[in-house]
């Protein structure tokens, strides 16, 4: 087949994350199971693979060792490395491996399934948030739900990683746990996290999920049916909307104030209430606790269960928080969902849910049949980044520099859109801003991607379609403060060039 090193072994890169070793072995592997380098095949020599990549030639006879160990390769005295000829043993073959002709390769077969027409549920037809994929190439990035890669504690999250691979924890997380959690992740949301909200339960009423939105497919999947009746803030966060729509058979919205959601007639035909009541999903507004007593006691009056998301109720930056409904909840009427995504990372997928027991159980039976339980090493390391309390020092430096960048982001609003409304907040990583009636923020959002700026139109978070076009969400966890400014000004020049257009 020719010499390996020649046909694919040049892309070793110095500058990659990865060591010189790491790319070899990885290479080597991928050539083998790929078929380039024949079962039974030669390998290069040590020397001469590493004169061919200019590597040391002790990286490769570590490669070489390595794959041995493993089984991929057979080092025979005198003669050298050669591909184990069973390591491919067991796998189907392809057609050219076992002499299919061409022309019988692919045979005219009925027509397949309508796909189309067997879809139970279209999520795909949704309205979602949409951002660029490559948001992180623009040098003004105003998304939410993202976070400062700079900001996070890298070593301290690598040293719990290390202490979570241990050979006495790894035994411990490794094992089967069936639908169970980890008992250390489920001891510091109840002693660590949920303090902080004024939440004290029992072990038994704690289950981790794959994130908030996790949590809500569990509940709508545990108690929703055609019949249900589901209300949600107006605007409200779409995938709670999303979700909902596709177990209840009625969706509707529940206006916002200042003070959060209102208590309206149309609160009292729901069976289920999605509330956020720390930050309001996407308005910001904080729920006053006399609105939260008020809810409570409604909420009881119309029988409504309330699914309280504690969105950045953590991300605090001024006064003292107001205590979670959850906290305030005597009859077991509120459904607590949390999430360490927007302080930890998105990537993660981490958050859980707070219900009364029974609802629990079931809840642990359905993600049991979903996915079992959240990987069990994640749940450790994270276990062991709330113990060693990481995650409190890094609230408090992202409460600093949050505030730091929406003060900013205020003051370039009122001097570069000073005919913009801007909705203040307490707290939080975005703000929640209104244009003149006749500007159309979708427009808008296209003009500044040009600039290189990146917003989030507000139209889709309303329940009427298409919703006000006028409203945008300006997101600061994942700009540094000193882009804020010049970011808004071009934001400026994209309204101008809209409302000169329209």
């Amino acid at each position: 087949m020719g010499h390996p090193s020649r046909t694919f072994l040049f892309h070793l890169e110095p500058e990659k994350g990865t060591t010189l070793q790491a790319q070899l072995r990885r290479m080597l592997v991928s050539a083998i199971l790929d078929g380039q380098i024949p079962p039974g095949g030669a390998l290069p020599s040590c020397r001469s693979l590493a004169q061919t990549l200019k590597i040391a030639r002790n990286t490769v006879v570590l490669a070489y060792q390595d794959l041995v160990e493993e089984g991929f390769l057979i080092a025979r005295e005198r003669s050298g490395f050669f591909v184990n000829p069973e390591i491919l043993g067991g796998r189907v073959r392809s057609n050219e491996a076992v002499g299919v002709a061409a022309e019988t390769k692919a045979p005219i077969l009925p027509a397949g399934p309508d796909w189309r027409a067997r879809f139970c549920l279209n999520p795909g037809a949704q309205r979602n948030i949409v951002k660029p994929a490559n948001w992180q190439d623009f040098p003004y990035p105003f998304i939410y739900g993202q976070v400062d890669q700079g900001m996070f504690p890298l070593a301290a999250w690598r040293e719990c990683s290390r202490q979570a691979l241990s050979v006495t924890a790894v035994r411990d997380w490794s094992k089967d746990r069936f639908a169970e959690d980890d008992p250390l992740l489920i001891e510091q949301i109840r002693t660590r996290l949920l303090p902080r909200r004024g939440v004290r339960v029992a072990p038994d009423e704690i289950l981790v999920t794959v994130g908030a939105q996790n949590a809500l497919y569990l509940i709508a999947s545990l108690l929703f049916d055609r019949d249900t009746v589901f209300g949600i803030e107006n605007p409200g966060y779409t995938d709670a909307r999303n979700i909902a729509s596709l177990h209840a058979g009625r969706v509707i919205g529940i206006g916002v104030d200042e003070q959060g959601m209102v208590l309206s007639s149309e609160f009292d035909s729901c069976d289920y209430a999605y509330v956020t009541p720390s930050h309001q999903f996407p308005t910001t507004v904080t729920m006053a606790l006399e609105r939260r007593h008020a809810l409570l006691d409604r909420a009881a009056a119309s029988d409504v269960v309330l699914i309280e998301d504690d969105y950045e109720s953590e991300l605090a930056h001024q006064g003292s928080p107001q205590p979670a409904l959850k906290s305030l909840d005597r009859n077991n009427r509120v459904i607590f969902i949390s999430s360490l995504s927007k302080t930890l990372a998105p990537g993660l997928r981490m958050g859980f849910m707070i219900g009364p027991a029974e609802l629990i159980r079931e809840a642990r039976a359905l993600r049991r049949l979903m996915i079992r339980h959240p990987a069990a090493n994640n749940q450790r390391t994270v276990a062991m980044f709330l113990a060693d309390g990481h995650h409190d020092a890094l609230l408090r430096r992202l409460c600093n520099v949050y505030r730091e960048r929406l003060a900013a982001a205020v003051t370039a609003l009122v001097k570069h859109l000073p005919e913009f409304t801007v909705n203040l907040t307490a707290g939080g990583t975005a703000l929640w801003i209104r244009g003149p009636k006749q500007l159309d923020m979708n427009v808008v959002e296209k003009e500044a991607l040009k600039r290189g700026v990146v917003i989030e139109p507000g139209a889709v978070h309303f329940m009427a379609q298409p919703g006000p076009a006028n409203y945008f969400r300006l997101g600061v966890s994942s700009i540094s403060t000193d882009r804020i400014e010049p970011g808004i000004k071009l934001l400026a020049e994209a309204v101008r060039e809209q409302m000169k257009q329209g």
